[in-house]
């Protein structure tokens, strides 16, 4: 049975998740996030524990329960003046740490020294500090994709879904990859993706089918238009079936510009789903959003899962 019609959708339908990545970074992507998720204009948000506003964070959206929050397991940071480590403050660490405490700037350093036990153990702690802070998370996913191995072949998603499966959380994990053009991966990344697809469901964690985005990156003369006009484009190109798109929103204020690379591209992102054409554009191609609670709903019942 595919996914859709599992959520009790039509298996023609187009169904949409929007995750706002990187809430808990700073206050002023948390201030941006908290007003989309109240707005509804995204599906969810993910939440950065091991950074310096996940509390106040994690906080809200305790007082918020019926907004859907995950944990978007860390353990690569990536700026310079802005770094975070690990939240694991009973076992050890040091395979995930640089010789300053923090994580590794870029996927290539955690996977080739990442231990397995130790990167499961730092998952466990992500989300316990979650729970400890009132959050009851909807999902997890996994920020600048450390854990698939897209770096050195070497990914760690036995023990994310060992994880996922304990707590009861549907995972970020596309069954079908995409190309650029938005059309089916070559044979064999699809065969590789078909084998995570039935890892991820022997162990009972609920799954999307395509997983999409736009270059995080600002592109060369790109303007609120031009991305707007790329975002209707790749929504016009969506498949029947549930899609995740990423965007990482944030308020574009002194405290962003103090660190971080790309202030300009999350404010666009911030004002994307706000935006009248876009919200046309969903109507126009018949696109429904739903929530990751559907999902995890679905994951709960069908693996017994008592919280």
């Amino acid at each position: 049975m595919s996914l859709a019609k599992a959520l009790g959708y039509g298996e023609d339908e187009k169904l949409l998740l929007v995750n706002a990545d990187d809430y808990g970074l700073c206050h002023s992507a948390n201030k941006g996030i908290q007003q989309l998720l109240l707005e509804e204009t995204v599906s969810s948000a993910t939440l950065m524990m091991p950074c310096a506003w996940a509390r106040e964070a994690a906080l809200w959206s305790a007082r918020h329960p019926h907004l859907d929050v995950g944990v978007h397991f860390t353990l690569t940071s990536e700026w310079d003046s802005y770094r975070w480590g690990p939240v694991n403050r009973k076992g050890s660490t040091d395979s995930l740490v640089t010789n300053e405490n923090y994580f590794p700037k870029d996927c290539k350093t955690f996977e080739q020294h990442a231990d397995a036990q130790q990167v499961q153990a730092e998952l466990i702690a992500q989300i316990e500090m979650a729970l400890a802070m009132g959050m009851k998370p909807s999902h997890a996913d996994n920020h600048m994709g450390s854990l698939y191995g897209l770096a050195t072949g070497r990914h760690f998603l036995p023990d994310v879904l060992d994880v996922c499966a304990s707590y009861g959380l549907p995972f970020r994990l596309p069954r079908y990859l995409l190309q650029e053009n938005g059309q089916i991966a070559p044979p064999e990344l699809a065969e590789q993706a078909k084998q995570l697809a039935q890892l991820a469901d022997s162990k009972g964690v609920v799954i999307l089918d395509y997983l999409v985005g736009l270059p995080f990156q600002l592109q060369d003369g790109e303007d609120f238009d031009s991305l707007k006009a790329s975002m209707q484009q790749l929504l016009r190109s969506l498949h029947a079936g549930v899609t995740e798109l990423i965007i990482h929103p944030s308020l574009v204020t002194e405290e962003l510009n103090a660190f971080h690379g790309q202030p300009l591209k999350r404010g666009m992102e911030l004002e994307l789903f706000r935006d009248p054409a876009i919200k046309q554009t969903l109507q126009d191609e018949g696109i429904l959003m739903i929530r990751w609670r559907e999902l995890q709903k679905l994951q709960r019942e069908r693996t017994g899962f008592i919280t």
